[in-house]
């Protein structure tokens, strides 16, 4: 039995050895080796004297190095912080003062700007993925493992002591740290497994980066039952397209955008996705229209999930062999309570069919926010329930249907109006390929809904029509009273649409 994550790569070299762990575009790893560079990783910072309980901050995009990293800190026991690689040199100067990061690791030009950082923060080693020359006082991740031995002799750690302090996107201020135990993470990567009887058969192509929380259930769940992880730096659509038919991937894994800019590419039925069992999709909803489409030309089915950086993962998704709604994000994971409570008072259940917050209780739910105890108290109920900020309603059968996220709702003359539900309409356009809504001013209903479109290639939508079509379906004051065709939409590392940066598009109007 496994007590931590640090004990992943060694359990998973035992049973499946020799068998390919990793593809990346710059190398292949099997088990037995990914396990062997990772007890290099983990002597070269015992010899830098990091401790357990020590932060360790990772700061790059996809790559073998971040994954050796991730296992290395945490066979010692050391606490990672893995951290948004579009975050700012000046952001990661917050997080790594806020968390007390006594290391940083990172890519080699993520790495160069933070020497400053050293000098202002505890960061007492700035570590550099590559084999570019360093500066002075830079240590080289490369010259650190070869100088390190394969064997590593990991002592026991708590399964409830901390193991990951992970950010979230700091939306209302400052990012905050959800403290994750070892427990919460393992817990978190087995039942999705399970949901998804993820087995050392399937082949995962996936571009979702290994900090977000979702991308690393999906890394750990690979290595953990002894899967083939092919992992992209990034997302490039033929470039996954390709992927999948090379390797034969059984399973796809990412979000809304990816699957949408895939079904926008004229090449999408030149490849051969037969390989596929089924997909995943998350982080944001995904219009029902663009899930059945994604079916019928992919040819398996798209499993729905959601998660947040708080539960170190997923909390909802449907079993790959029973029944889907689609528009729905799924039940809770086994060991996990999922509810719908009253925006005004969270010990009130709602009956089913009704609008509420979507809460969570468990054993995946953070230990609390790192050194802040009102944001704590405010996120999660004496009882152990955990306020998620998501609208949403639940049927009959537990399956839970997100509305929107609480503070991006529009307040149009009195009603509530959800952008998602606006952006599922109009997703369902034949000459819509991306949508987002935002909000404008309006001097006598105070906020009315915009949609940002990118049209279909070879499409030339019309404003009108589009609001034409709103109008067919939705009620009249959530139609939005402003269109801009845009080429594209701004989006975060994995690939979420921000509708909070909509806005900086306005200009172009």
């Amino acid at each position: 039995m496994i007590h931590s994550i640090g004990e992943i790569p060694a359990e998973a070299a035992k049973r499946y050895g020799d068998c390919t762990a990793l593809v990346l575009p710059d190398r292949k790893l099997s088990f037995s080796e990914l396990d062997a560079l990772t007890n290099r990783c983990a002597n070269a910072l015992v010899n830098l004297g990091v401790k357990p309980g020590d932060r360790v901050t990772l700061y790059s995009g996809n790559c073998w190095e971040w994954i050796v990293s991730y296992y290395g800190a945490l066979k010692i026991g050391a606490v990672i912080n893995p951290i948004n690689v579009m975050l700012t040199p000046g952001e990661v100067e917050f997080v790594a003062n806020d968390c007390g990061a006594s290391v940083i690791i990172a890519s080699y030009e993520k790495a160069l700007p933070l020497q400053d950082v050293k000098e202002k923060s505890k960061v007492r080693e700035l570590i550099a993925f590559g084999d570019e020359s360093l500066p002075e006082g830079m240590l080289s991740f490369n010259e650190l493992l070869e100088r390190s031995d394969d064997s590593f002799q990991a002592g026991e750690i708590d399964s409830d002591s901390l193991s990951t302090i992970g950010y979230t996107s700091g939306t209302t201020g400052h990012p905050k740290g959800a403290c994750l135990s070892h427990r919460n993470i393992l817990l978190n990567v087995a039942m999705t497994a399970l949901m998804h009887q993820r087995c050392e058969r399937d082949i995962v192509v996936t571009a979702l980066p290994c900090p977000h929380v979702y991308g690393n259930v999906v890394m750990s769940g690979a290595i953990q039952n002894g899967m083939t992880l092919v992992l992209h730096p990034a997302f490039e659509e033929k470039a996954i397209m390709q992927s999948i038919q090379e390797h034969k991937a059984t399973l796809f894994e990412g979000v809304p955008t990816m699957y949408l800019f895939m079904l926008n590419h004229p090449e999408l039925d030149n490849y051969d996705l037969s390989s596929l069992r089924c997909c995943t999709v998350g982080g944001q909803t995904m219009p029902v229209p663009k899930m059945e489409e994604v079916e019928q030309r992919f040819g398996c089915p798209l499993i729905e999930l959601w998660g947040m950086t708080e539960i170190g993962g997923l909390g909802t998704t449907f079993a790959s062999n029973g029944p889907i709604k689609h528009g729905s994000i799924g039940v809770a994971l086994p060991y996990t309570e999922a509810r719908i409570a009253d925006t005004e008072d969270a010990e009130k259940t709602l009956p089913a069919g009704e609008v509420g917050e979507l809460m969570i209780r468990g054993g995946i739910v953070m230990q609390g926010y790192y050194g802040n105890e009102q944001a704590t108290r405010d996120t999660i109920e004496a009882d152990g329930w955990l306020h998620t900020g998501d609208v949403a309603s639940m049927d009959e059968d537990g399956c839970v249907f997100i509305v929107d996220r609480k503070k991006d709702m529009i307040l149009t003359a009195g009603f509530n109006v959800y952008p998602a539900e606006i952006e599922r309409v109009v997703a369902g356009h034949p000459d819509v390929a991306l949508v987002a809504v935002g909000s404008i001013p309006d001097a006598v209903k105070g906020e009315l809904a915009k949609a940002y479109i990118v049209p279909k290639t070879g499409a030339a939508p019309d404003a009108d029509d589009i609001m034409a079509y709103c109008r067919e379906h939705l009620a009249a004051y959530k139609v939005p009273r402003a269109v801009q065709f845009v080429e594209d939409l701004p989006k975060t590392s994995t690939g979420k649409v921000m509708r909070r940066e909509l806005k900086t598009l306005d200009h172009n109007t």
